[in-house]
């Protein structure tokens, strides 16, 4: 199984994802969210410690900041109740 390098320029990445790619090893991969929107607003919470503490071990789990972790489940909550 072919394994992705790491690429040292845009071009090298470009010309990785050229080429047939049916034997690449897709266990690799890491599920990840792309934020695309600039952060040009800001909120001041106050949670119970329980709620923030817990906030925390989920993100944890997922591997990523904990207010990523609030800004992707409030996000996820409204696209979903507009759909």
């Amino acid at each position: 199984m072919k394994k992705v390098p790491n690429f040292k320029t845009d071009q090298e990445a470009e010309d990785f994802l050229n080429q047939d790619l049916s034997d690449l090893d897709f266990t690799q991969f890491k599920k990840t969210s792309f934020e695309f929107l600039a952060k040009d607003a800001q909120v001041n919470m106050r949670f119970p410690r329980k709620l923030l503490d817990a906030v925390k071990q989920k993100a944890k789990a997922q591997h990523m900041p904990y207010q990523r972790f609030i800004r992707e489940v409030l996000e996820r909550t409204i696209t979903e109740a507009t759909s």
